[in-house]
């Protein structure tokens, strides 16, 4: 029996596996902007407007430090495929 529901919030890479120029993580759910918050270092996403690409960094949040250069478009429900919160983060990839 899984203990998924229709309501969780998902992460998930949605570039195809193997070595590539860029990889995008996409991240929906009502949780989206609470999980990236405290690893995006730049304008806060939840207060950015639907369907806008927002430069900033991704960050480990244990340390503070730079993990990568990215920029991060945010997609506001109802107006997305899922209808859900959405935001897809474009890092380097390989």
């Amino acid at each position: 029996m899984s203990t998924t529901s229709e309501f969780d919030t998902i992460a998930a890479v949605a570039t195809p596996p193997g070595e590539g120029g860029i990889s995008i993580i996409r991240i929906s759910g009502e949780r989206t902007f609470e999980i990236v918050a405290p690893l995006f270092k730049g304008k806060s996403l939840a207060d950015v407007a639907s369907h806008t690409i927002n430069y900033g960094h991704i960050i480990d949040p244990e340390t503070g430090s730079e993990v990568d250069e990215v920029m991060a478009s945010v997609m506001r429900a109802p107006k997305t495929y899922t209808r859900e919160d959405v935001v897809e983060i474009n890092c380097h990839g390989g």
